[in-house]
């Protein structure tokens, strides 16, 4: 081990992950380190990360960021959820929200009172007892006491990066402008000594951060750390991104729209739309997958359709040696549930935690790559679940999906679920009531309820249910609407 005092970070690459990475540890870190950030204006980041997860809000928090401000430079707009339509089948649509759904007991989840009251004919749909999905559907939005609305953002990337630039340089943080040339490694150690950029110039560093996307420069190209491919349990390989300009007010959700070979999504900002099309190639080509894009836009294109190509995985160690990959370099998963921003902030809080102040430890690596691994197989699972999951048979690619082999884990959770209703998170795992929210809405319904909801008689259940949805629809009725609401408070 290097047990060498960490005196210089060498953050390789802008974008999000970089950008993000800098601002972190300089502001919270930054007083005893020498922060590089190196990137070139020359090469474009990805730029399409513009939906989020409330986990955010944790990240800002750290950061002192004020909502508002961080909302008016990216041209923000809130979001409650996502929409999903077509997916369980054609003209079925159903949102996934965050927050949770009615109230848990102690012995059995809310689900199981919701499945007795579906059979009984008393139970409305399981979205109607979730405040943040009946908000969404409504319209509106508004911040409420002690997080009584759960929450994400959609944002300008770009714009995001930009505003994370200048928090980073006012806390130290020095931007180099340049392309890696080369990665220059100790003979004997195989550590990462400096980089070469192009112009000659050279970049020493103790701890380096690859923020380089998928060329992976540092920890794939360099260090050979090994990609463990995802292909099979997710076979879209391909997305077409393209701006469009705002023709209606902001929505507060982001939609994701099933089509035969894949899926689009739209993104509503202040000053225009993002929307794309995710595909798999095997199942259209290119220009087929453009052609939908193109012809299901609404408002004009004020960008030139981007193809962007991408194998799902992840990296067989995320901490190699002295670098860590951060972002794309770290491996990918498809943007089905907008994970990839909070998969870049647990990397840097992570790193932050186990920083290796005196020296780097293999310890602090394999705890580092073990809590990774976790997180990423986790969100994999999770993501599959919505293309196994699905009644559509109408296209090859949704008969291959339904049809293809899933991980084990997932198979577990999916065969508890329809057997009993049950659903335990693990190891404080990203995603709790979303499993309900997304098993159901794709049509896995159980067989069997707890039987300690027999303890409540009908009339119980009626009124129980009842009380939940008129609360969650008395609170919706006195919220503003959502275009109100970013126009009073963070107006780009």
């Amino acid at each position: 081990m290097n047990t060498d005092k960490i005196k210089k970070v060498v953050i390789a690459g802008g974008g999000t992950a970089g950008w993000m990475a800098a601002a972190a540890i300089s502001k919270l870190l930054g007083k005893n380190l020498e922060i590089t950030l190196v990137e070139s204006d020359e090469i474009a980041t990805v730029g399409v990360g513009e939906a989020t997860i409330p986990t955010l809000q944790y990240f800002h928090q750290l950061l002192n960021i004020k909502e508002a401000d961080f909302l008016k430079a990216t041209h923000g707009t809130f979001k409650l959820g996502i929409s999903f339509e077509n997916w369980r089948d054609k003209n079925e649509d159903y949102i996934h929200a965050f927050g949770t759904t009615g109230k848990d007991c102690w012995a059995a989840g809310f689900q199981h009172f919701w499945l007795k009251g579906q059979q009984k004919g008393i139970a409305g749909e399981y979205g109607d007892y979730c405040l943040e999905k009946a908000a969404a559907s409504a319209e509106k939005f508004a911040q409420l006491p002690n997080n009584g609305l759960n929450y994400a953002y959609h944002i300008d990337a770009t714009l995001y990066g930009q505003f994370l630039r200048k928090m980073s340089e006012q806390h130290g943080t020095k931007r180099i402008e340049g392309k890696i040339d080369k990665v220059n490694l100790h003979p004997e150690s195989g550590y990462i000594d400096s980089l070469t950029l192009a112009s000659g110039k050279v970049i020493d560093g103790d701890l380096f951060l690859d923020c380089t996307g998928q060329r992976a420069l540092l920890i794939e190209q360099a260090l050979h750390t090994g990609f463990e491919d995802w292909s099979h349990w997710l076979p879209c390989d391909s997305a077409i991104a393209v701006q469009t300009k705002s023709v209606d007010n902001p929505i507060p959700y982001t939609r994701s729209i099933a089509h035969d070979f894949g899926w689009q999504w739209k993104i509503p900002l202040q000053h225009r739309v993002g929307n794309g099309i995710v595909f798999s190639s095997k199942f259209v080509t290119d220009d087929e997958a453009k052609s939908t894009l193109m012809n299901n836009l609404v408002g004009e294109a004020i960008t030139e359709p981007r193809v962007i190509k991408f194998r799902t995985g992840t990296r067989r160690q995320h901490w190699n040696k002295n670098c860590v990959a951060v972002g794309l370099s770290s491996g990918f998963l498809e943007p089905l549930e907008s994970t990839s921003i909070h998969l870049i902030q647990q990397a840097i809080v992570r790193l932050m935690r186990m920083f290796p102040h005196t020296g780097i430890q293999q310890s602090d690596i394999d705890e580092f790559n073990k809590q990774t691994k976790f997180d990423t197989a986790s969100i994999r699972d999770f993501i599959i679940l919505h293309y196994s999951v699905t009644n559509r048979q109408n296209s090859n690619f949704w008969r291959h999906c339904r049809n293809m082999p899933i991980p084990e884990t997932l198979a577990n959770k999916i065969k508890l679920f329809k057997e009993t209703g049950r659903f335990f998170r693990e190891n404080n795992e990203l995603f709790d009531d979303s499993w309900m929210q997304v098993m159901i809405g794709q049509g896995l319904l159980p067989r069997n309820y707890h039987p300690i909801v027999d303890n409540m008689s009908d009339d119980e259940l009626k009124r129980f249910l009842e009380h939940i949805k008129a609360n969650v629809d008395g609170t919706v009725n006195q919220l503003p609407n959502h275009a109100t609401f970013i126009e009073q408070f963070c107006h780009a």
